[in-house]
């Protein structure tokens, strides 16, 4: 199995959040490593709420990245049957 394509500096702080150590961390199997991301994640909400955090219910803040506006053209052509 080969290690995990992450930058050092993400293994740095994950074997910080998830308290393993960094080699253990780079050959965690995936499937163990994104279930340990998603507690961490779970965990993080609760956090912020706590202390007056500035993520929205929906748990997405509102930037110019993840709006759909309508000045966005649609480049989907449903006539291509998917293709």
């Amino acid at each position: 199995m080969k290690p995990n394509q992450i930058s050092a500096e993400t293994a740095l702080k994950l074997s910080e959040m998830l308290k393993v150590p960094v080699e253990h961390l780079m050959h965690m199997p995936k499937h163990i490593l994104l279930a340990k991301m998603a507690e961490l994640a779970a965990q993080m909400p609760a956090k912020d709420d706590a202390a007056g955090g500035a993520t929205p219910p929906g748990g997405v803040a509102d930037t110019p990245g993840n709006r759909d506006t309508p000045d966005t053209p649609d480049t989907s052509d449903s006539r291509d049957g998917g293709h």
